[in-house]
């Protein structure tokens, strides 16, 4: 029931704040504007959903591990003492919850939906869980894409660092120039793609009961040592 109110509470949420992108000359986040909820430590974007399945192997849909990844990080993040929202808690694309932007484009009215969301919100951090995918087989690891801001790097290089040890690789982090909520998002914002879909070890990794929780550990982890470290100014 938490759950269902902390996500019934988001979704009523009136957007009174400006969309703006981060400030190209200093990079600092814009100040907050009429925060509806406040305190908030993490929010989960729980990629894709419904109709968009994301990324897929067989009858594996990408939407559905990031789901249940993050339900499992969501749990242990709250175990811990933080306070944490997710922005779907079932199978279904949030552009069916956007009325107010005027698109023909389900896809940007999915993206735009979650961007004003963390705006709303403006937790310490927005954590958009997502499965890779690649041609041949072999490419594994996890990446996790950041903003420019120096708050954003901190912490993909934190989550970037666990999940390697997790994999036992040695991927490093990205820039995410070209992705809408890295663009849009005003707090500090990650992508992380835990791994692909393409490959047998990652796959099972995200898909094995143990192994998936062993990977929101993981997840979690590199998120409270983000939250428990001194701040980089934004």
């Amino acid at each position: 029931m938490r759950r269902l109110a902390a996500i019934l509470l988001l979704f009523s949420v009136t957007f009174l704040t400006s969309n703006q992108p981060l400030n190209a000359k200093s990079d600092h986040y814009p100040a907050p504007k009429n925060p509806i909820i406040s305190n908030v430590d993490v929010l989960i974007d729980v990629g894709h959903g419904g109709i968009d399945s994301g990324t897929l192997y067989g009858e594996i849909y990408e939407k559905d591990i990031n789901l249940e990844m993050s339900r499992l990080t969501y749990d242990l993040l709250r175990q811990k003492g933080k306070v944490v929202l997710m922005n779907r808690m079932e199978d279904y694309a949030l552009s069916g919850e956007n009325r107010w932007f005027r698109t023909r484009s389900r896809h940007l009215k999915d993206l735009a939906q979650r961007s004003h969301l963390a705006n709303e919100v403006r937790p310490k951090a927005v954590v958009s869980l997502h499965v890779n995918w690649a041609a041949k087989s072999g490419k594994r690891g996890p990446v996790v894409l950041h903003q420019k801001s120096d708050a954003s790097k901190q912490l993909a290089n934190s989550l970037q660092s666990s999940l390697n040890q997790l994999y036992g690789t040695s991927e490093e982090m990205v820039y995410g120039k070209p992705f809408y909520l890295l663009r849009h998002i005003q707090v500090p914002t990650v992508i992380v793609e835990m791994g692909f879909i393409s490959n047998a070890q990652d796959r099972a990794q995200m898909t094995q009961p143990e192994k998936q929780q062993k990977l929101a550990e993981a997840i979690a982890k590199g998120i409270l040592n983000y939250l428990e470290s001194p701040q980089i100014d934004s």
